[in-house]
C-alpha cells in the first residue's frame, strides 16, 4: 500500500476512537468499589454526564432491579434512596449482611445500554478469641501448650500472643473455612517450659483485623503451676525464754499449699504430731524443751523439710533459732540428711541480744534505796544505844543542890540541881593515899551502898 493510503487509514482510526472516547465520557455511568464491615452501612453512588433523557438504575448481584430512577423496585426496607437527578443515583444499604457481598449494576438506558460495575465487599468481625489448654494446673518445668482459636473473620484474621508484657512466637497458624463458605475460624498454637513464677501468669490472644478499625479484640488467662512446697519455721514469740509459752510456726508455701506436717525431734523415735495443723505448741517451756524440732511439710508435689534449734538452757540468755529449709528425699528408704544438703538450705539466724535479764522497773529502784537507807539508820541507832548502854554501866551519878543529896522526890526545880558522876574508882581515890588503896577503898565501900541513894540520869 502506497504511503499515503496509509496516513489516510491513520486519520480514520484517530477520528473514530476520539468520537467513541468522548461518547463514552459523556454517557458511560461511574461507580465505585465499596467496603462495609458487617452490619454496617454501604452508599452507592451511580454518576453520568450526558443522561441523553435516559434514567438511571441500579440492580443487585442477583440481578434484581432495586431502584429506577426514584422508584424502588424492591422492597427491602435496608435500601434507601439518597438521591436521584438525571445525572446521579445514589441508594444506601444498612444492616449489611454477608449475603449482600458482591457486584453492583449501574445501568442507563441509551442506545446501546450502558452500564457500570461497583463491587460490595463485606468484612467479617471475628469473633473474641479463646485460649485452650489452661483448664488443668500445669507441673513446672513442664511444657505448656496453648492454643487460641477465632472464627467469623473475613478475609482471615491474625493472631498474636503475649504472656504478661513479653512476645511469644507462635508454633503454627491454622485458616479452615466456615461452614457458610465466607468466613475463616483462625488457630494459633504456642509452646513454653514453665516455671513456678509463671503461676497465676497472664496469657493474652489477641487478634487482628481490618473490620476492627485499629481497635484490639483479645482473651486473657491465668496460668495454674503446681510446684514443689518450701516451708520455714516461725516461733511465736520470736525470743522464747524459760517458762514461757512456745508456739512454733511451720510456714508452708507452694501450690498446692501442703495440707500435712509432721512434727519430729532430733534423737526421739516417736513423732511428736501428724495432723493438718502446722502448729507446734510449748505450754510452758523448760530445759528439757531444748532440742533440735523437725518439720516435714507435704502436698501432692512432693515434700520439704525445715528445722529449728531451740536452747533453753539459761534463763539469762535468749535463745538462738537456726531455720533450715531442705527438700524432702524422694519416697524409698529413709536416708539421714546430710550435711552438705543442710548448707544449702536457707537459715534464718535473729540479730543478738546483748542482755535477756529482765529490766527492774523505776519504782522497784527507789524501793530498793529507801530499804538500804532504813537499814544504815536502824543500824547506827542501835550501834549507839549499844554504846550508851555501855558507857551507863560504867558510870553512876548523884543530884546534889547546895551540898545535899537530892532524890527523885526532890526534883521539882531541875535548874537548882547539879549532878555529879561518879565511877567506882573515884569514890576510893578521894581519901586513899595510893592507887592499890583507892582501889580496895571502892571494892570496901560497895559494901555500904546500901546507906547511899543513887540514881541513874
Amino acid at each position: 500500500m502506497p504511503p499515503p493510503a496509509l496516513g489516510f487509514l491513520l486519520l480514520l482510526a484517530c477520528f473514530g476512537a476520539a468520537r467513541g472516547n468522548l461518547s463514552r465520557d459523556e454517557s458511560q455511568p461511574t461507580t465505585s468499589d465499596e467496603t462495609v464491615v458487617a452490619g454496617g452501612t454501604v452508599v452507592l453512588k451511580c454518576q453520568v454526564e450526558d443522561p441523553d433523557d435516559s434514567s438511571l438504575q441500579w440492580s443487585n448481584p442477583a440481578q434484581q432491579t432495586l431502584y429506577f430512577g426514584e422508584k424502588r423496585a424492591l422492597r427491602d426496607n435496608r435500601i434507601q434512596l439518597e438521591r436521584s437527578t438525571p445525572n446521579e443515583l445514589t441508594i444506601s444499604i444498612s444492616d449489611v449482611v454477608l449475603s449482600d457481598e458482591g457486584e453492583y449494576t449501574c445501568s442507563i438506558f441509551t442506545m446501546p445500554v450502558r452500564t457500570a460495575k461497583a463491587l460490595v465487599t463485606v468484612l467479617g468481625i471475628p469473633q473474641k478469641p479463646q485460649i485452650f489448654g489452661h483448664e488443668q494446673p500445669i507441673d513446672e518445668e513442664k511444657i505448656a501448650r496453648l492454643t487460641c482459636r477465632s472464627s467469623g473473620s473475613k478475609p482471615a484474621a491474625q493472631l498474636r500472643w503475649k504472656k504478661g508484657n513479653k512476645e511469644l512466637k507462635d508454633e503454627g497458624t491454622e485458616v479452615v473455612e466456615d461452614p457458610n463458605g465466607k468466613t475463616f475460624t483462625v488457630s494459633s498454637r504456642v509452646e513454653f517450659r514453665v516455671t513456678k513464677e509463671d503461676n497465676e501468669a497472664e496469657v493474652t490472644c489477641t487478634v487482628d483485623h481490618e473490620s476492627l478499625q485499629n481497635s484490639e479484640r483479645s482473651t486473657t488467662q491465668k496460668l495454674q503451676v503446681h510446684y514443689k512446697p518450701t516451708a520455714k519455721i516461725e516461733p511465736h514469740p520470736q525470743y522464747p525464754r524459760e517458762g514461757e509459752k512456745l508456739q512454733l510456726q511451720c510456714d508452708g508455701q507452694g501450690n498446692p499449699i501442703p495440707q500435712e506436717f509432721l512434727w519430729e525431734k532430733e534423737g526421739s523415735d516417736v513423732p511428736l504430731q501428724l495432723s493438718s495443723d502446722s502448729v507446734l505448741i510449748f505450754p510452758f517451756l523448760n530445759k528439757s524443751d531444748s532440742g533440735t524440732y523437725v518439720c516435714t511439710a507435704t502436698s501432692s508435689m512432693g515434700s520439704v523439710v525445715a528445722k529449728y534449734n531451740l536452747d533453753v538452757s539459761d534463763l539469762s540468755q535468749l535463745p538462738t533459732p537456726h531455720v533450715h529449709s531442705t527438700p524432702a528425699p524422694p519416697p524409698g528408704p529413709s536416708q539421714p540428711i546430710s550435711h552438705a544438703s543442710m548448707a544449702t538450705a536457707s537459715s534464718f539466724t535473729p540479730a543478738p541480744i546483748q542482755d535477756a535479764s529482765p529490766v527492774p522497773s523505776t519504782s522497784s529502784t527507789y524501793h530498793a534505796v529507801i530499804g538500804g537507807v532504813v537499814a544504815v539508820i536502824v543500824f547506827l541507832l542501835l550501834s549507839l544505844l549499844i554504846v550508851l548502854g555501855h558507857y551507863l554501866i560504867r558510870h553512876k551519878g548523884m543530884c546534889i543542890r547546895h551540898g545535899e543529896t537530892v532524890t527523885s522526890r526532890h526534883r521539882q526545880n531541875p535548874a537548882e540541881v547539879m549532878c555529879t558522876y561518879l565511877t567506882h574508882e573515884a569514890k576510893g581515890s578521894d581519901d586513899a593515899p595510893d592507887a592499890d588503896t583507892a582501889i580496895i577503898n571502892a571494892e570496901g565501900g560497895q559494901a555500904s551502898s546500901d546507906d547511899k541513894k543513887e540514881y541513874f540520869i
